[in-house]
């Protein structure tokens, strides 16, 4: 099958690492170098090509910036090149350029295919292509969550079904478990708000506002309160327009007005003008007669009852102290009935909370019911798939030097009051299920089993996570595996078997280790050398690929401190030609 490979890295100015080129082989490739000399660097590197945190202090002293580039060849159609072309990303000839720039100032870009892109897409595609581990990955196996999560990896549809399942209904059991506490717990508030509206609702329906009634309320008010005024001021105007009938000798505008119009329609054939001054002289003589008679009938009905006055005042009072209890910011009545709207719609939602708190409490239950089964399923799943990953590990962990080892899960509950009910007994549940996962070791016949965090040493934990990676690659492979001093604490015999181990796996993807142990870099198909040169730097030819004589004094210094040592290049010799051999 085609898979990815990573086939070069150019690394700038990144630590102590100036400028240099990483050729990798498809197969197995080892990092070696003295301490110092920018080893972890590669591993760096390819955490910054692949979405990895950006540290402005890894950029080197006196550069403006540091700067990542790698070569990935990617198969057509496979996950990684479809996830690239959806972003905009050009492959030439099956190959994607990946770059990342981290500035001093703490800047950080990423271009990939010819295209800039979001940080988080290389992180997307170091899902498709790598799987680096280091020693911060083997403390993170010792914590149990840890462990779940890799049981339940291994175990893939077997768990993830039942695992959805869970998730949904404990999500939706959570949420209902909210609200019947908000409404639970705010029980008080709600009955006190509830009487507060009710008091109000009653207190308006008792008045009865009219939308507008205020207004015309206080347009009658205005008009009664001066209607002794208003009814003299009538009169005069109506005597001034039609006269006084107890005054027969006075002059009125009606007949002023009508003496002026019989005079110009005497002439008005003399001169169109004057024609149509006299038609306007009789527009206002109607107009004058019609206000004359509206003036008598305003003052006869006008309305000048004292009790009436009393009524309206009192009625607006009433309406004055509603609009200041429940107007709020509004304008008078309008704004009192809109609140007495709100409030009844609130009020039935208040009345029907203890009906919700039923509905609630039902759900509930039945969500507690089905979260005890789905729960009980995610448990099964996960104890079969433990037998087959322990048995998988020990298996793996024989071939690394660790014969007698055997590895097994502890899978538990905790039991809570307070939790759901699985096996008989209520026990701590959330949002991954009820279990408490655990991997115990026992390294050797007659020792209890114990968990990793207290019964490994350093060297027996690297095997433990090898062996978990190698299965993980039979059930879950990525194309390229990085293991950062994965071989940490281990030496001997137990070595060879690692190389032995990481050989064979690189039969099925590309894995790199960065290393310090000869007896792995022997087993590698390509060794490249980390070298400083006197200033303390890397240069491009400081990182080189080791072959023949130069891999041997390569071996040796690591083997003895000594290139030159003869013993030491013996031993060197051996073991490539075992490592051949084994191939």
């Amino acid at each position: 099958m085609v898979r990815s490979v990573l086939e070069e890295m150019r690394i700038r100015s990144l630590g102590v690492i100036d400028d240099a080129v990483v050729e990798l082989s498809p197969g197995f490739t080892a990092v070696t170098g003295e301490t110092g000399a920018g080893k972890t660097m590669v591993v760096t590197s390819l955490g910054l090509l692949l979405g990895g945190r950006a540290d402005p202090a890894l950029v080197r002293i006196g550069a403006k910036s540091a700067v990542v580039e790698g070569r990935i060849s990617v198969p057509a159609g496979g996950p990684a090149a479809v996830r690239a072309e959806e972003a905009g990303a050009e492959l030439d000839d099956g190959t994607l350029l990946i770059s990342r720039t981290v500035s001093a100032e703490g800047r950080s870009r990423a271009h990939l295919g010819g295209r800039s892109v979001p940080i988080g897409m290389l992180s997307e595609l170091a899902d498709e292509l790598v799987a680096v581990h280091g020693q911060t990955d083997q403390q993170g196996l010792l914590r149990p969550a840890r462990q779940r999560e890799a049981l339940d990896r291994y175990a893939g549809g077997a768990v993830t079904g039942p695992h959805a399942k869970y998730a949904a209904a404990y999500r939706r059991l959570r949420a209902v478990s909210v609200e019947l506490d908000e409404l639970t717990t705010r029980a008080r508030e709600r009955a006190q708000e509830a009487d507060l509206l009710r008091y109000g609702l009653n207190e308006i329906a008792g008045v009865e506002p009219r939308p507008g009634e205020d207004v015309e309320l206080a347009a009658e008010a205005e008009r009664l309160g001066h209607a002794e005024a208003l009814a003299s001021a009538a009169s005069v105007a109506h005597a001034a327009l039609a006269g006084n009938p107890e005054d027969p000798e006075g002059v009125d505008a009606t007949t002023l007005v009508a003496g002026a119009g019989r005079a110009l329609d005497a002439v008005r054939s003399h001169d169109p003008a004057l024609a149509a001054l006299a038609d306007r002289m009789g527009e206002i003589s109607i107009l004058l007669g019609d206000v004359a008679g509206e003036l008598a009938g305003y003052a006869d009905n006008l309305d000048a009852d004292p009790l009436r006055l009393a009524a309206v005042e009192e009625r607006r009072a009433a309406l004055t102290a509603l609009t200041r209890k429940y107007g709020g910011t509004g304008e008078g009545v309008t704004a009192v009935l809109a609140w007495s709207e709100a409030g009844a719609e609130r009020l039935t939602e208040l009345d029907g909370d203890d009906d919700r708190i039923g509905e609630l409490t039902a759900e509930r239950d039945a969500l507690r019911g089905e979260l005890s089964g789905l729960a009980q399923a995610l448990t099964d799943a996960r104890t079969e798939a433990a037998a087959r990953f322990a048995e998988a590990v020990t298996a793996e962990l024989a071939s690394l030097a660790m014969p007698h080892a055997r590895v097994s899960f502890d899978i538990r509950q905790t039991e809570d009051p307070e939790g759901v009910e699985v096996g008989g007994r209520p026990v701590a549940y959330g949002p991954s299920g009820v279990d408490e996962v655990e991997l115990l070791l026992a390294p050797h016949p007659g020792a209890p089993p114990r968990p990793i965090a207290k019964g490994a040493s350093g060297g027996e934990l690297s095997r433990v996570m090898l062996a978990v990676e190698v299965v993980f690659a039979g059930t879950d492979p990525v194309p390229t595996y990085l293991f950062d001093e994965v071989d940490a604490g281990v030496g001997g015999k137990a070595a060879v078997e690692i190389g032995r181990r990481l050989a064979k796996l690189a039969k099925s993807a590309q894995v790199v280790v960065v290393t310090h142990l000869p007896q792995v870099a022997a087993f590698a198909d390509r060794q490249l050398l980390v070298e400083k040169t006197n200033d303390g730097s890397v240069t491009r030819s400081g990182v080189t690929v080791l072959e023949g004589e130069d891999r041997v004094r390569e071996l040796s210094r690591m083997l003895a401190g000594q290139e030159d040592s003869q013993t030491a290049r013996a031993h060197a010799e051996e073991l490539l030609a075992t490592a051949r051999a084994d191939g």
